[in-house]
């Protein structure tokens, strides 16, 4: 890692710079929701990140988030993420410390089958905004 050295003139540290010209940080505990990286929150343009925790023995409803790729970093817990492939239902099972990505549109859901322990996920979008476009089932997406 490289760190430099301001080393020039004095740097007016009571001038708020401009909001897209400075780091952002959201402390633990200070999330809008579920959100902590957004437009709202943080002026983001191209990405949204929040933490969601899923109770045990529960599961979410089928939907796909638009046009965004969600990438997800699991925490604690063993989700399980279901997709279609055409076929039949896959299932992906995962642990602390492993790293999925969800495709636009791909229908899918996150299921939590243990009884006792809550899933917590990181969970980056290329958007601004959380999208989430719920589904009577899940289906193969069609490519063109």
């Amino acid at each position: 890692m490289t760190t430099h050295q301001h080393t020039g003139s004095a740097v007016n540290t009571n001038a708020e710079p401009p909001r897209g010209n400075r780091v952002h940080h959201v402390r633990a505990g200070e999330l809008d929701g579920h959100t902590a990286i957004s437009g709202a929150t943080t002026g983001s343009k191209k990405l949204w990140m929040g933490l969601v925790r899923n109770p045990p023995s529960s599961a979410t409803d089928d939907h796909h988030h638009g046009d965004s790729e969600a990438g997800i970093y699991v925490v604690s817990g063993h989700p399980v993420f279901v997709y279609h492939d055409g076929t039949q239902e896959v299932r992906i099972s995962a642990g602390p410390g492993d790293f999925l990505l969800v495709p636009p549109l791909v229908p899918h859901r996150e299921e939590n089958p243990d009884p006792d322990e809550p899933v917590v996920v990181v969970i980056a979008r290329t958007t601004q905004e959380p999208i989430k476009v719920s589904l009577p089932e899940l289906y193969q997406l069609e490519t063109a």
